[in-house]
This record gives structure tokens, C-alpha cells and sequence, in this order.
């Protein structure tokens, strides 16, 4: 015990140590899409045609003011296509409400899900194949856009000839539980995807997140669309992977807050979000998952507890490692509106996320497969590519 703690010091250390100088080296490819200028008069007028392609199923609560937010976005050339994928709520009849009002919204209900497909992907692919844009900005059905966002990411792609930028959603948070858990996952997700290094054209590194994953629609139809996804339920990160197989240039961005999203609604909801896509993210491989979590605590927990456990070199070495992980948590939550206090309950909000890590795996399994938005999808269907992609909607 007395060789194995120090050696735990100092593996911690130089784990987080890694991922820190890595960030921060990593720091110049991300896009800092607030920073990006608006577009004069001239370059407003050459600004491409965006479609947003949004999928719904039961967001009644969020997708008024969601609609609503998209619809005053400040772009010369917008389209917003809704599809709404067999709403139970009056999702459908709010949406054809809005559409009423606004001829730059069109609305697709899809009424049955076809074999071989997840419902979101399904919804998302429909209406890319409706979308006339040379842009397309896939979005989820609760994220609110500042309205100048889309002009700077547009201009931030254009200049930096892209075809992919994926931008980081603050997210608003309905209590202090829900904070932990999500600054938490923040940490854990950045450590395992380094999406810093996404713009750096020598790293493998790629992300996508579905609040804003905009691309060239000639780049995304390359790929095959959604078709090739059509059964994987991290359908954000899957597209970012597979637009990097075809050659996409590719940048992560952060916003300063300009594209916001309640993640979840509460603790249980966030534990219950989990069994979507937690296997899918590692490929379908629960030992990753099970090795992670003593990982996890060992790394991210102990070392809080071990600074007034431990002795002498030890404990100024966990202490180093708690540094560490507060000036990574400090810079994530830099610009957003998770509340930096939190940062120093980080070892509380690891273990809630372990907890929804393993219940997803073993609900999964004991399941045989996951249910999701009302639809049951088996583990050996998800774990197939699905089926071929319906033929192409009419364009209007």
C-alpha cells in the first residue's frame, strides 16, 4: 500500500498532465466562432443557403421557443425543415402552427418507422433530402440560437474552407445534481475525444455534437448521408467519423454561450439519457465501460480525498492532480453557464456518471437491446449498418 499510492499520485498526474498540455496545444485549431466578425453588406449578400434539418418526437415543453429561435436568426438565406418523427404530444400540430406563420419553415410527420432505421436518423435523413441548401446545420429540437450564430459559423467555414464545423452548446442546467453530472461527463468526454484536436488535419480526432453540426451538402451526400449510420444511436459523433472516412475538413468551435440547450431536465432523466449511446460511443465494448470506472474513480475521485488522506510527497502530488483537473474544469465551463463552484464537487458528479455508465450496460444487455422515445431498437439491430436509404424526398 505505501508503493501503490504513490504510484496512483503519480500516474494520475502524469494523465492529466498529458490531456492539459494537450488542450492546451491542441487550442489553436478550435474556432472561436463568437470572435468571427459579421458579414458586411456585400459578403451578407454571397452568404450560401443554409438548411436547418431539425427532428422532434415529443418536445411540445421546448419546441416553440426552439422554432422560434431558429426562425430569428439573422441569415439572408434560410430554410428550417422539421421533421416530426410520430409525435404522441402536439408536437406535430405546433410545428404546422409555426409553419403557417412562416413560409421559411416546412414540416414532414413521419407516421411509420421503416425497417433498419432509428427514428432520429430517419427524421434527420428525410429532411436533408428535402433541404435545397448548399449548407446543411443538423440541430436537435430544444437547442436556442443567438441570432448572429449562424452567419459567424458560416463565414468562420467558408474562410477556413471547411466542411464540417461542430460547435460546443452551453448547457443550462434545472439544478445543482444535474450540473455535477453534466460537468462531470464535460471532463470525461473531452479526456476520451480530444475534440480540440479535431481541426488538425495529422489526428484521427473527431466529434460531432447534435446541438450544431453544420456541413457542406455535397460533402454529407458523398458520404451517403445518413444511410450509412442509419442504425447507430451516437448519430452525432458516428457522422462526424464518417465525413472524416471521406475526406471532410473538420473544426470544433465553441460559441460563448450563443448556442444554448437544457440538456436534460433532471438527474434521473440525464441517468435514463445515458442508455442511448453509452456502448455505441466504444463501438459496442462493455469492457471499455467496465475498465473505466475504477479508472475513473482513481484518477478523478481519490485524488480529492487523498490530499487530507495522504502524507509528504503523496499528497503534494494529488494535490498537483487536483489542480490539474480544476483548471481543466475552469476552462470548459469558461463562457458558459454552468457555475464554477462546481468544479470542486467533481468527484460527486463522477460517480453519478459511473452509475448511469454501468446501469446503461446492464439494462442493454439484460434488455437485449434499448428503448428509446417509445421505440424498442435490439442490440443485434444496432449493432448492424440497417437498412438502405428510402428513395430521395420530392424537392419543393
Amino acid at each position: 500500500m505505501e508503493t501503490a499510492l504513490p504510484l496512483l499520485a503519480l500516474l494520475s498526474l502524469l494523465i492529466w498532465l498529458a490531456i492539459v498540455v494537450d488542450a492546451a496545444t491542441g487550442e489553436r485549431f478550435v474556432k472561436f466562432v463568437d470572435h468571427v466578425a459579421l458579414p458586411d453588406a456585400a459578403r451578407r449578400a454571397a452568404l450560401p443557403r443554409v438548411s436547418v434539418v431539425v427532428a422532434a418526437r415529443d418536445e411540445q415543453r421546448r419546441i416553440g421557443e426552439a422554432m422560434r429561435s431558429l426562425l430569428a436568426l439573422d441569415y439572408p438565406d434560410l430554410e428550417v425543415i422539421a421533421v416530426d418523427d410520430r409525435s404522441t404530444d402536439r408536437t406535430g400540430a405546433m410545428l404546422d402552427e409555426l409553419a403557417a406563420a412562416d413560409p421559411r419553415l416546412w414540416v414532414e410527420h413521419v407516421r411509420e418507422l421503416p425497417a433498419g432505421w432509428l427514428g432520429k436518423n430517419h427524421a434527420l435523413h428525410l429532411g436533408a433530402r428535402r433541404a435545397t441548401g448548399e449548407l446543411i446545420l443538423f440541430t436537435d429540437a430544444d437547442v436556442l440560437f443567438e441570432p448572429t450564430v449562424l452567419a459567424r459559423a458560416v463565414c468562420c467555414l467558408d474562410d477556413d474552407r471547411l466542411d464540417h464545423l461542430t460547435i460546443a452548446a452551453d448547457v443550462h442546467t434545472p439544478s445543482l445534481w444535474v450540473e455535477l453530472f453534466v460537468a462531470a461527463f464535460m471532463v470525461s468526454f473531452v479526456g476520451w475525444f480530444r475534440p480540440w484536436r479535431m481541426g488538425d488535419p495529422r489526428s484521427p480526432h473527431t466529434v460531432g455534437i447534435g446541438a450544431f453540426n453544420l456541413v457542406r451538402r455535397a460533402v454529407y451526400e458523398g458520404a451517403g448521408g445518413h444511410a450509412p449510420i442509419a442504425m447507430r444511436p451516437d448519430d452525432d459523433l458516428r457522422l462526424a467519423r464518417l465525413l472524416r472516412e471521406h475526406g471532410a475538413r473538420q473544426a470544433f468551435g465553441v460559441a460563448g454561450g450563443m448556442v444554448a440547450v437544457e440538456w436534460y431536465a433532471s438527474l434521473g432523466e440525464a441517468v435514463r439519457g445515458l442508455e442511448k449511446n453509452s456502448l455505441a460511443a466504444l463501438g459496442y465494448r462493455p469492457w471499455l465501460l467496465l475498465a473505466a470506472a475504477p479508472m475513473q474513480i482513481a484518477t478523478m475521485c481519490w485524488p480529492f480525498l487523498a490530499v487530507f488522506l495522504t502524507a509528504g510527497a503523496t499528497r503534494w502530488i494529488n494535490l498537483a492532480v487536483v489542480a490539474l483537473l480544476l483548471v481543466l474544469q475552469v476552462a470548459l465551463l469558461h463562457g458558459g453557464s454552468l457555475r464554477r463552484r462546481v468544479a470542486l464537487l467533481l468527484p460527486v458528479g463522477v460517480l453519478l456518471v459511473i452509475y448511469a455508465y454501468l446501469r446503461a450496460v446492464l439494462l442493454t444487455y439484460t434488455r437485449g437491446g434499448i428503448r428509446w422515445r417509445g421505440t424498442f431498437y435490439s442490440l443485434q439491430d444496432l449493432r448492424s449498418t440497417g437498412a438502405p436509404a428510402p428513395p430521395p424526398a420530392e424537392k419543393a
